[in-house]
C-alpha cells in the first residue's frame, strides 16, 4: 500500500513543479511585454510633444499669414512692390546713383 501513496505525491510534486513553470514563463513573459509596451509608450508621449509644438508653429505661422494677407492689400505694399521689383519712385523723390567709377 505504500507505493500508490508514493506515487500520488512524486505526481503531486511533478504537478506543482511543472505549474510552478508555467507561472514563472507566463511572468517573464507579461514583464517583457511590459517594458517593451512601456518603451513603445514613452516613444508615443514623445511623438506627442513633437505634435504639439508643431501645431503651435504652424498656428503662429498661420495668424503671420493672415497678417501678411491683410497687409498685402494695403497701398504702402503697393508702394514698396514698385519701389522695390519695378524702380518706380514718388514725383517729389530725387534719386541719388553712386558714382561707378571706383
Amino acid at each position: 500500500m505504500k507505493t500508490p501513496a508514493f506515487r500520488k505525491r512524486k505526481q503531486n510534486k511533478f504537478a506543482i513543479i511543472t505549474i510552478s513553470i508555467a507561472v514563472a514563463m507566463l511572468l517573464i513573459v507579461v514583464t517583457i511585454d511590459g517594458m517593451r509596451l512601456s518603451k513603445k509608450y514613452q516613444k508615443n508621449l514623445d511623438q506627442m510633444a513633437e505634435l504639439r509644438e508643431s501645431i503651435s508653429a504652424e498656428e503662429i505661422r498661420s495668424k503671420d499669414l493672415i497678417e501678411f494677407e491683410k497687409y498685402t492689400k494695403t497701398k504702402k505694399y503697393a508702394e514698396e512692390v514698385a519701389e522695390d521689383k519695378l524702380g518706380l519712385v514718388h514725383d517729389d523723390e530725387i534719386i541719388f546713383k553712386p558714382d561707378e567709377t571706383d
